[in-house]
């Protein structure tokens, strides 16, 4: 008589999946408790999370020309052809270089924190064209591990994926399409001359109206003058503003310039913050401050300048990025030394210097 054996494949299947999940969880614990002494990057729900495409990191003003003028093909072959030599520092570079000190200060009064800096390549250049700039960055010592290289697609689809706190690009479509899905953005510019920066504390400048706040009040100012935007201002100085497109980078400094705070380091602190605004302080001040004081946010400097040129004082300041919505002052603070990024937001875009750009009817086809 034969032996009944029992079905078990069913249960074969279900022994499968989850020695395959026992296997993936195996190598994930594997994975993350290798040992290195290249610090590796924190998790993406952690950190604060700075996307910067190629050319704002690096100079590649030639090898834009190139592709321009030769097309995509001269492009890589180009890029193919120097792999082995280091692209020059770009706009966002010393940025990332002041980011990379903050991270070291964290980890040595947190060792074991992932709330850090974690810094992205985020550009659309095709994947050949990843050596080039993988020996770049392992040349200038960079801390950059994730990469995204699109194919020469736009790669704002991938910024939430990412998990992204801010974008820097030198192209201005891209930032207003990262804008435009909530995401806080600026076109970066280089500036015309070079400052000496610290390189032990990181300086974040920040304009206030359509930048940390939104143009509410830009609107009064460019519709009805300003002797209407003073009387509101006054009218309305305990209602806070409603936030603009970067509240939230500035709202992710607070957090991790608390952590030193925490630990008695609030005058040794890496991060510094201004607001460096064209409002009057007696005037419209109050309603700025009283706002950043309902956020719950900090700035460690706040500076009124009533309508002053703003380049001279950010030449005093020094910052590593200075954001703007008014192309007028992105204009003067390069000038005289400033990288400045451009917050393409709010009613400042149609207008240049104070006056409305007229914009010139579509000729029909």
């Amino acid at each position: 008589m034969s032996e009944i054996k029992p079905n078990v494949s069913a249960a074969a299947d279900t022994k499968g999946e989850n020695a395959g999940e026992t296997d993936w969880n195996a190598a994930k614990a594997a994975f993350e408790n290798l040992k290195s002494k290249k610090p590796r990057p924190p998790k993406p729900q952690f950190a604060v999370t700075i996307a910067v495409s190629s050319r704002t990191l690096f100079n590649m003003v030639e090898e834009r020309s190139i592709f321009e003028k030769q097309g995509v093909e001269k492009y890589v072959a180009h890029q193919v052809e120097h792999e082995d030599e280091p692209l020059k520092p770009g706009p966002a570079f010393p940025f990332v270089k002041a980011l990379m000190n903050v991270n070291s200060r964290l980890r040595e009064l947190y060792p074991d924190s992932e709330e850090l800096f974690d810094i992205v390549l985020m550009t659309n250049n095709h994947a050949q064209v990843g050596v080039r700039l993988i020996n770049s960055i392992n040349h200038h010592d960079l801390s950059i591990e994730r990469f995204c290289m699109t194919g020469g697609k736009s790669p704002i689809g991938y910024l939430k994926a990412y998990m992204t706190n801010l974008y820097l690009s030198t192209d201005s479509h891209k930032v207003t399409e990262a804008i435009d899905e909530g995401i806080a953005a600026a076109t970066m510019f280089l500036a015309e001359k070079e400052n000496e920066l610290s390189d032990t504390q990181l300086k974040v400048a920040f304009d206030g109206d359509a930048v940390l706040f939104s143009d509410e009040s830009e609107v009064i100012v460019k519709e009805h003058g300003l002797d209407t935007f003073f009387q509101h201002e006054k009218k309305f100085e305990n209602k806070p503003l409603a936030q603009g497109p970067l509240k939230c980078f500035l709202e992710a400094l607070g957090k991790l310039q608390r952590k030193f705070y925490s630990k008695n380091e609030r005058l040794n602190c890496p991060i510094r913050t201004y607001l460096v605004t064209a409002r009057s302080a007696a005037s419209s001040g109050a309603r700025v401050l009283k706002t950043l004081r309902s956020w719950g946010l900090e700035i460690d400097e706040a500076l009124f300048l009533a309508g002053a040129p703003k380049g001279p004082l950010l030449q005093k300041i020094r910052p590593h990025i200075f954001f703007d919505d008014q192309m007028f002052h992105i204009e003067g603070a390069k000038e005289l030394g400033t990288i400045s990024a451009h917050v393409p937001y709010g009613i400042g875009q149609k207008y240049h210097k104070g006056t409305k750009i007229i914009e010139q009817p579509k000729q029909k086809e």
